[in-house]
This record gives structure tokens, C-alpha cells and sequence, in this order.
């Protein structure tokens, strides 16, 4: 129990103070336990963003899942996605993403390794339902599709390319999603997309 305190509260420092503004000495004193006991269950800051990191992954990975079981058919499952991963940008600091490519760029590298196949197997996924169920256009490669959708999800934090700041990842991918969607639907899934769109917009 105390190990999912730890990474609770450290997490909330890092997004609020940054990760390399916060101590192990700060999470030991929030938490109100002694470094000595914080020790037993961290080895040091590196490994502590590295559970951090994985426990992220997985609670995307459970979101995911969450997400197909509720979800009507692949339009609707890709709009809820776009949806969870807005919410979770809006809550990401830029300086955190900073901090992780400087400082921790080991950690971040794997935690991004992961991530693509996670996404590339929900995006090749989503996309052989949709083709199969008519509402996704029949001549187009899933895989291709997949991997285009992930190269441009990972684009959106890549400082070369979006480095000044001018727009919110959150924006850039509710934009995206929306970008993604038109190119890949039919006929019959442009007439439930845009009624779904219009329906947000309510």
C-alpha cells in the first residue's frame, strides 16, 4: 500500500514542481515517512521514474481495454480514445517531458518503446474492426495506418517539431484524431463520424 503512496505522491510532485526540482528528500517529507523507509521500497530517483513510467503504461493499457468494452463500434472507440488521451495530455507538464528527455533519457526511450506497440496494437486493431464492419475504407493497410499513427503521435511531443510552444498537445491532438478519422473512413462511416462530432460539439 505504501509502495502506491509513493508513487502517487511523487508523481504529483513531478507534474507540479518538475522532476528535477523534486528530491527524494521532498517525497520523503510529503509522504511523512523517513528517506531511510522511502529507500526500502525505491532504490533511487531513476528507479522510481521508471515505476512511475510503467504504472502509467499500464494504467493507459487498462484504460484501453476499458475503453473497447464500452464503446459501440470503432468510431466511437477511436473518438473515446482521442478523448482519454486529450484529457491526460491537458494534464501533462511540458517541463516534465523536458526533464525526461534531458535527465532521464534511458527511461524515457524504453517507456516510449512500449508505448508505440501499445498503440500501434490498438490503432492495427481498431482499424481491421472498422474495415470489417464497412465503416473504414477497404482499400487501405492497417499496418501502414498504425505505424502512420504512431509516428505522428509521437511527433506532437518531439521539441524539433513543436518545440515552441505554440499550441497545447492537447489541441494538436484533438486535431489529429480528427485529421486521422476523416482519412480513414467510408462512405457510411463519414455520415456516423460527423453525427458524432456533432454531438460533442453540443
Amino acid at each position: 500500500m505504501l509502495k502506491k503512496e509513493i508513487i502517487c505522491t511523487s508523481t504529483n510532485l513531478f507534474m507540479r514542481y518538475g522532476i528535477r526540482s523534486v528530491t527524494m528528500d521532498d517525497i520523503a517529507r510529503e509522504l511523512g515517512i523517513s528517506k531511510k523507509t522511502l529507500y526500502q521500497y525505491i532504490d533511487n530517483k531513476t528507479d522510481l521514474i521508471e515505476q512511475i513510467l510503467q504504472r502509467h503504461l499500464e494504467a493507459d493499457q487498462e484504460a484501453m481495454l476499458e475503453i473497447r468494452a464500452q464503446s459501440i463500434n470503432p468510431i466511437d472507440e477511436m473518438l473515446r480514445i482521442g478523448r482519454y488521451v486529450t484529457e491526460q495530455l491537458r494534464a501533462v507538464s511540458v517541463n516534465v517531458i523536458y526533464d525526461l528527455n534531458k535527465y532521464y533519457a534511458s527511461s524515457w526511450r524504453a517507456m516510449e518503446q512500449e508505448m508505440r506497440a501499445h498503440i500501434f496494437k490498438i490503432i492495427s486493431d481498431n482499424i481491421e474492426r472498422g474495415i470489417g464492419e464497412g465503416l473504414y475504407r477497404a482499400d487501405m493497410d492497417a499496418g501502414i495506418i498504425a505505424r502512420l499513427f504512431v509516428g505522428k503521435s509521437m511527433l506532437m511531443v518531439d521539441e524539433d517539431f513543436f518545440g515552441d510552444r505554440e499550441y497545447l498537445w492537447a489541441d494538436l491532438h484533438q486535431e489529429f484524431v480528427r485529421y486521422h478519422m476523416y482519412g480513414i473512413v467510408s462512405a457510411n462511416g463519414r455520415h456516423l463520424l460527423e453525427k458524432y462530432l456533432a454531438a460533442e460539439q453540443l
